[in-house]
């Protein structure tokens, strides 16, 4: 099982459809894709039309997920973004603003890291100093 982290706290999984890893895309686009966090980024923008796109993070310190949905924002993906796997709260904000809009964690992550921890990393905008310098 797993746990979806949003900005309100933790969730049941609301998503039904089958996600179908990137590898076994044909020519049509599945409703649902999986992208590996090695995913060349041409191949992730042949599947620009998927309801939504889940990128894996195999580690919490492998940050390739959040250029891959950076990327994806940039090229005009209007989606549903999760990212899946070894997102821990402290990178929650990060995860935000490169994109994504959900995060999928283990049962295990959710029992080590409570619901209160990644709250209170929500409010992403708040802290953002890129924004404020931006004025």
């Amino acid at each position: 099982m797993s746990v979806i982290v949003t900005d309100n706290g933790f969730a049941a999984d609301d998503f039904k459809d089958d996600v179908v890893p990137l590898a076994e895309v044909a020519l049509d686009v599945p409703v649902a894709v999986d992208v590996p966090s090695d995913a060349e980024p041409d191949a992730v923008k042949t599947v620009m039309q998927a309801a939504m796109i889940r990128i894996a993070f195999p580690s919490f310190s492998d940050g390739r997920g959040f250029t891959l949905a950076a990327m994806l924002r940039r090229a005009g993906y209007q989606g549903r973004l999760r990212a899946q796997g070894h997102v821990i709260a402290d990178q929650y904000a990060m995860a935000r603003r490169s994109g994504f809009d959900e995060v999928e964690i283990s049962d295990d992550l959710a029992a080590r890291q409570p619901e209160d921890q990644w709250l209170a990393r929500a409010d992403w905008r708040a802290n953002d100093y890129q924004a404020r310098m931006r004025g």
